[in-house]
């Protein structure tokens, strides 16, 4: 039995060393990136069994990720290969203040290419949690064909569906597309993890109740609202909303990926049967933890460190 089952496009990134603005910055590090890829080693280092579906290269980027991922304990039996295309490439500059700035290299990349054939034996039965965020139904029409026959799959076989937007407008075809769809996903699954912007955006509601209850009268049982700082609000079907509070940091050096820190402490709280309220305060600490750090995933924390980063609030 897997505990949790992830699709995407892990990509190579390059952090510059320096403060500047891409064109001008001349020495970078090499590391990992990838929405998925962040939720899956968070998840892997809080102890829980991972799977990771993906089509990579077998080019020196392609092994570098495949590598990293089997450093991080990802199962990549999933793992299928393309040796015409390429994988995904993105920079990032670094800053003292706000969100940094991003350059992607992934159109046509050899994840984007992944269908219904890649995954159609895969059984669900055998796994705990699907976790999906948006983007990879924003690559390509396979992938997003893909994306709702696995959801649909994964949920007449008793497999637990959590979802995150992730909203990356640029990968769409329009705002409107994008809005159908990310809801369209949003309505298949159990959890749904949008940022309160996010969600905004996707109902044309302000209001948090009313967002709220915009999707739970749609088919999903849980929505946790992302609020940054502020922490996040719950609500769960007959039931008031409550606002979990978040943890205040002194200093922000990189917001990149504290959703999918946030990801990680909700869905580790599913599987190790822990109520949502507690699930949200790992979740916030997780968060909280990781726009401390340039890295999208290098300073997720293990089981220990989450517990003394909490110890610190007294929470």
């Amino acid at each position: 039995m897997t505990d949790v089952l992830l699709i995407g496009e892990p990509m190579v990134i390059f952090y510059a060393n320096e403060y500047g603005k891409l064109s001008e910055v001349s020495q970078f590090t090499k590391g990992l990136a990838g929405a998925e890829v962040n939720v899956g080693i968070g998840l892997s280092r809080l102890g829980h069994s991972v799977s990771y579906i993906t089509k990579l290269n077998h080019d020196e980027m392609g092994k570098y990720i495949f590598n990293s991922l089997e450093k991080e304990k990802f199962d990549l039996s999933f793992t299928r290969f393309d040796e015409n295309l390429p994988v995904g490439i993105m920079y990032k500059n670094k800053v003292d203040s706000g969100d940094p700035e991003t350059l992607y290299y992934r159109k046509g990349s050899a994840a984007s290419t992944l269908s219904v054939e890649d995954v159609e034996n895969i059984d669900f039965s055998k796994i705990k949690l699907f976790h999906i965020t948006g983007i990879p139904a924003a690559l390509s029409d396979s992938l997003r064909e893909a994306i709702f026959f696995m959801i649909k799959k994964a949920k007449k076989q008793g497999c637990t569906v959590t979802f995150d937007p992730n909203l990356r407008p640029s990968l769409w075809q329009s705002e409107d597309q994008m809005i159908q769809k990310t809801n369209e996903i949003a309505m298949l699954s159990d959890i749904f993890l949008p940022g309160l912007s996010e969600a905004q955006l996707l109902t044309k509601r302000h209001d948090v109740d009313e967002i709220a209850d915009y999707y739970l009268q749609n088919g999903i049982q849980t929505i946790i609202l992302k609020n940054g700082e502020n922490g996040a609000y719950i609500k769960e079907k007959n039931k008031e909303i409550k606002n979990i509070e978040g943890f205040k940091v002194t200093q922000v050096i990189d917001t990149v990926g504290a959703g999918d820190g946030f990801a990680v402490g909700i869905i580790d709280s599913i599987l190790r049967n822990l109520t949502i309220e507690e699930g949200c305060v790992n979740a916030n600490a997780i968060g909280a933890i990781q726009i401390q750090h340039a890295s999208d995933n290098e300073a997720l924390p293990s089981t220990q460190e989450l517990i003394t980063f909490k110890q610190k609030y007294n929470r």
